[in-house]
């Protein structure tokens, strides 16, 4: 088991007063069989004038507060302690089905009862369903194989045939252009592999959370000099959970240094934080993450 520390700061500074805002934000863990949530809060400065939660169709927790005090400066400070464990240690990727039989399984049928992840199996905002993704992901998913192989060899080409670069896209930046490009980040990856995964028929969540790094030998981690993270959990009976959870980014499991966030369609469902102002004219964004191993 490992115990993970994040700290997650977000800083807006206006150009001018805002004179009224409205923000949602997910910053909150939810428990699971294999993240137990100890501690989780959110502080925010200014105060809240109205400040409510509940959770969304996808069972995240999400904030919901109103700032009516005119301001300059907005800052949002979440700090969150949960225990992991490593849920795939033994996980035998030959004992999950063909994937063939998965989207079977996930399609339609009139005489078939509903299955809920298959609501992820369908194109969304920042996922569209495109035939080159498509033809990318049949090289991997060859005729009969088990869907655990195959969707691992996918996450591992990505992570092998695109390059991480800090800036290369934005938020909005679309699909198609990152994967014509091979380039991009977390987030870029993630919608990638979740659109290979769709355009199968195949059923895969986008997962916001934080990766819990360690310094280089000898030196000393640095104080807000992590990021948030995004991998991808793709649908697999049989799985923990019935759900594999993929990190293209560094092509691995996402075991016991993952802390998951939140889950959604894709990254428009799980930003975590966003909202409406009346004023403030140009804004300057800061954002500081520390992930620690605690005792």
């Amino acid at each position: 088991m490992t115990k993970i520390q994040v700290e997650h700061e977000t800083l807006y500074t206006y150009e001018t007063e805002v004179e009224l805002a409205h923000h949602l934000a997910y910053l909150k863990p939810f428990s699971s069989d294999w993240q137990r949530v100890l501690t989780t809060q959110v502080d925010i400065d200014p105060v809240p004038s109205n400040h409510s939660e509940n959770k969304d169709a996808f069972g995240n927790i999400r904030s919901f507060f109103t700032l009516s005090t005119p301001h300059t400066e907005l800052k949002v400070r979440a700090l969150t302690t949960v225990n992991l464990l490593d849920r795939y240690k033994d996980f035998n990727a030959s004992a999950t089905p063909e994937w063939e039989d998965v989207r079977e399984a996930l399609a339609y049928a009139l005489d078939r009862a509903y299955l809920p992840a298959c609501e992820f199996s369908f194109p969304s905002p920042h996922v569209p369903r495109l035939k080159e993704l498509r033809e990318y992901a049949l090289q991997s998913f060859t005729r009969r194989r088990n869907i655990a192989d195959a969707s691992m060899e996918l996450s591992a080409r990505i992570h092998r045939d695109f390059k991480y670069s800090t800036g290369s896209t934005e938020v909005h930046t679309p699909i198609l252009e990152a994967f014509i490009k091979r380039v991009g980040v977390c987030q870029d990856f993630s919608h990638i592999l979740i659109g290979c995964m769709r355009a199968l028929g195949l059923s895969a969540q986008y997962v916001s959370g934080y990766l819990l790094t360690k310094p280089p030998p000898g030196q000393v981690k640095l104080r807000g000099a992590d990021a948030s993270h995004a991998w991808v959990s793709i649908y697999c009976p049989n799985a923990p959970g019935n759900w594999l959870e993929l990190d293209p980014t560094n092509n691995v499991l996402a075991g016991s240094s993952h802390v998951r966030l939140a889950v959604g369609r894709d990254f428009g469902d799980v930003s975590p934080l966003r909202g409406v102002i009346r004023g403030g004219g140009e804004h300057i964004l800061k954002i500081a993450v520390t992930s620690e191993e605690i005792e």
